[in-house]
């Protein structure tokens, strides 16, 4: 059975169907109480125990059907069978310029799903933005602890004095610098702790909140400061449109993970059921082609590229659509050479392959994304507002959120830029990418300081 990881569902992603975006990440109105996630709340009562249970169960009828068949109750300690769904390795069968044989990597070794402490969390998060637990897979559990793992500097450095503060009575000016100083400690950058700051200091100026409900209310505003791309003519609903050809390109600088990220992406495509292809474009850098090709060996997915030396990125763009035009592919992944925002002879490269789109494949969905590395802070912020002209921005993929912490640069980048956060990176595997949720990462980045296990 498919896991559509755009959809965040099981089965086929036809237009008909609802977009699980629609579900998965509410918008509450200012005035309403958000999704409460504290101890106090679903999960004493148990609600959450039993949501979780039926979801391990769910889980594991789909491992191993048969021995669930028998299964009448499900404990704290019971697991199950490693998941069947590590990434072959085996190269595609035509991929266009094949290379020497790579080491393969080394099998996925996935620990027994266990109703441990990282399964509730993960639980009760998905359960908080109005999932069925029978809907739910077992990679949305695991990323959902890995991307807790990953903004883990950032929350230890920022929960607990943010509790100590924040409960204490009315927001005082000591009170508010002090927040101030977290937020920026934490790379949130000047415009939005100014945009938060205002937002806790209307709530809280005449009323003293329980720490619990000031935390609440500050991941609201959080949710609502990285959903302002959606009311502001974006759209939240971000997923390769069946049956016809989408076109994403992807941009950014050397050395934040684009090329990474483009296998990830390929990865994500071919498992949610999608023709995918990628375009090996970027042919500035050594070894970039071929650094492509073994990340589409990886994800299972033909690679067109130009062996020849001195080729035009354009030209290699020119063909790869006129490929993904004849085979039926659903999502084209452009490669482009990482490029410093200075360098006007690459920025103009950029800009003519986004002409050679526009005009081979006028009639497909084109998606410019901006890879940005977290570890950069508000560095890469500047780098962004160049390529936004050049590349016409759409989105943007924010990775290596497991070596920094600076995890609040997602909401600099958002106020920044104006741009809806697409995907996000919180580890090196073929799995530690996946679609941004702003409630997710708001949970994971204010949850308790519990760790969890991967």
């Amino acid at each position: 059975m498919v896991f559509n990881w755009f959809r965040r569902k099981f089965g086929g992603s036809g237009e008909s169907e609802v977009p699980a975006d629609t579900v998965a990440t509410p918008q509450p109105e200012a005035s309403a109480a958000p999704p409460d996630l504290e101890p106090d709340s679903q999960a004493a009562e148990g609600g959450l125990l039993n949501w979780a249970k039926t979801a391990l169960q769910s889980i594991q009828s789909r491992q191993n059907p048969r021995t669930t068949e028998t299964a009448e109750t499900i404990t704290a300690t019971e697991v199950s069978d490693a998941p069947p769904d590590a990434v072959s390795e085996a190269p595609p069968p035509d991929i266009v310029h094949p290379v020497a044989a790579e080491e393969p990597e080394a099998a996925e070794t996935v620990a027994p799903v266990a109703l441990d402490a990282g399964f509730l969390w993960s639980a009760e998060v998905l359960a908080a933005q109005g999932r069925r637990p029978e809907e739910v897979d077992l990679e949305e559990i695991t990323w959902l602890q890995r991307l807790r793992q990953g903004l883990g500097k950032t929350r230890r450095g920022l929960v607990h004095q943010l509790r100590s503060i924040v409960g204490q009575g009315p927001l005082g000016r000591d009170a508010v610098e002090e927040i101030e100083m977290l937020l920026l400690q934490s790379d949130v950058g000047v415009k939005a702790t100014d945009q938060i700051i205002a937002a806790l200091q209307a709530k809280i100026r005449q009323e003293t909140l329980p720490a619990d409900q000031a935390i609440a209310y500050l991941k609201q505003i959080l949710r609502d400061t990285l959903d302002a791309p959606f009311r502001n003519g974006y759209a939240q609903d971000f997923a390769p449109q069946k049956g016809q050809l989408n076109i994403w390109l992807i941009a950014g600088v050397n050395g934040v993970g684009k090329t990474t990220t483009i296998g990830k992406l390929a990865h994500i495509a071919s498992q949610s059921g999608y023709r995918c292809l990628i375009a090996a474009a970027d042919t500035f850098r050594a070894a970039a082609t071929e650094q492509v090709k073994v990340w589409g060996q990886r994800s299972n997915v033909e690679v067109i590229a130009n062996p020849g030396k001195n080729t035009d990125p354009a030209a290699v763009v020119f063909d790869a659509i006129g490929a993904a035009q004849a085979r039926g592919t659903e999502l084209l992944l452009v490669d482009t050479a990482g490029r410093l925002q200075n360098k006007a002879n690459l920025m103009e490269e950029l800009k003519k392959i986004r002409r050679i789109i526009d005009k081979k494949a006028s009639n497909a969905t084109i998606e410019s994304l901006l890879v940005l590395d977290a570890t950069l802070g508000q560095n890469g912020l500047r780098q962004a507002q160049v390529f936004a002209e050049a590349a016409q921005l759409t989105g943007v993929i924010l990775t290596k959120l497991d070596g920094t912490a600076k995890g609040g640069v997602a909401l600099a980048v958002v106020q920044e830029l104006g741009l809806p956060i697409r995907f996000v990176g919180a580890g090196e595997g073929i799995k530690d990418l996946r679609p941004f949720s702003s409630f997710e990462f708001v949970e994971a980045l204010l949850s308790s300081e519990v760790e969890v296990a991967a």
